[in-house]
C-alpha cells in the first residue's frame, strides 16, 4: 500500500465518520472485460477478518492523528463531497469483484496535506491527501481513476497476498503463530496492522490494480481515457520537481509500459462506459 506521510496542518475542524454500505446489487452480470486471472491462493493464509480489522484500527488511528492536526476535512468540505460522490458510484461496483465487499463498511476522507497520495485498505477505508487532487488539478474522471485503482487493490486483496508471502519476516512471527494455533487473534491486528500503510505491492499487483480499476470507472460511468492523462499528470509530478512529497509516486511509479497497457485496455471497457452513460 501507499507509504504515508505526516499530514500537514490546515484550518479545517471537526466531522463525524463517513459510513457507506456496499451496494447489494450491481447493474448487469457481464463478465469482466480486463484479463486479471484468478487472486492468489495464497491470501488464504491470512485471516481476511483479522486483516480488516486490523485495518480498521490503524486507519481510525491515522485519522485521529489527522483530526489533531486539523486536517481531517469536514463533512462540508466541497472536496470531500466531491470524493464520496464519485466514490460511492464506484462501490456500487465492488462486489462484483470481491463478494466480502458487500458486507464492508466502507469509508472515505479526505486528509489536509502537500502529500500526492492516496489508499484504501482492507475492508474499504479509503483516504485520499489534498495534494494529490491540488498539485495535480485533477478532474472527476481521473479521480475515479486513482479511487478505483486503490480499491482495486483491496477487491483483489493484495494485502493478504503479500503478507502471506512475507510470513518469513520477523514483523509477521506471531501471524505464523497464530496459524499454528500457538498465538492470539489479537497479535495479527498488533504487528500487521501497522505494517497496512507501508505495504509495497508486485509489479503485478499494480497492473491488476490498474486494470480493475479501468474496468471499474467504466461501468460506473466514467470515461476510460481519464487512466491515461492521470499517469500523465503523474509522470509529470514525478519528473518536473513537484513540491511536497510523493509518496504515491515512489510506490506506483509512471512510465510508457504502464499507460500503453491502459491505452490497449480502453476499447476493451469502451462499451460499458458507453452503456454506463445510457443509464445516466
Amino acid at each position: 500500500m501507499c507509504q504515508l506521510c505526516a499530514a500537514k496542518s490546515s484550518p479545517w475542524v471537526g466531522r463525524r465518520a463517513f459510513l457507506l454500505a456496499a451496494g447489494t446489487t450491481v447493474a448487469g452480470s457481464a463478465l469482466s472485460q480486463v484479463n486479471v486471472g484468478e487472486s492468489s491462493r495464497l491470501r488464504s493464509l491470512v485471516p481476511a477478518n483479522e486483516l480488516e480489522q486490523a485495518a480498521a484500527q490503524q486507519y481510525g488511528e491515522l485519522l485521529q492523528q489527522a483530526r489533531a492536526k486539523k486536517a481531517l476535512a469536514p463533512e462540508s468540505h466541497p472536496q470531500l463531497q466531491r470524493l464520496r460522490a464519485i466514490s460511492s458510484r464506484l462501490i456500487l461496483d465492488a462486489p462484483r469483484w470481491n463478494e466480502r465487499a458487500r458486507g464492508w463498511r466502507w469509508e472515505v476522507n479526505l486528509i489536509g496535506s502537500q502529500s500526492i497520495n492516496a489508499f484504501c485498505m482492507p475492508g474499504g477505508k479509503i483516504a485520499v491527501f489534498t495534494g494529490l487532487l491540488d498539485k495535480l488539478q485533477l478532474v472527476d474522471n481521473e479521480v475515479a481513476m486513482v479511487v478505483g485503482h486503490e480499491m482495486a487493490h483491496a477487491l483483489r486483496e493484495h494485502a493478504r497476498e503479500r503478507i502471506a508471502k512475507s510470513q518469513g519476516t520477523g514483523a509477521l512471527l506471531s501471524l505464523g503463530a497464530q496459524l499454528f494455533g500457538l498465538g492470539q487473534l489479537g497479535d495479527i491486528a498488533a504487528n500487521i496492522g501497522t505494517q497496512l500503510l507501508t505495504l509495497k505491492f508486485s509489479r503485478d499487483d499494480e497492473i491488476e490494480a490498474d486494470l480493475v480499476g479501468l474496468e471499474m470507472g467504466a461501468r460506473s460511468g466514467f470515461d476510460p481515457r481519464a487512466s491515461v492523462s492521470l499517469w500523465e499528470k503523474m509522470a509529470r509530478a514525478s519528473g518536473g520537481g513537484t513540491s511536497g512529497s510523493t509518496s504515491f509516486l515512489s510506490t506506483h511509479p509512471s512510465g510508457p509500459d504502464r499507460m500503453r497497457r491502459l491505452q490497449e485496455n480502453i476499447p476493451r471497457v469502451e462499451g460499458l462506459y458507453q452503456q454506463a452513460l445510457a443509464r445516466r
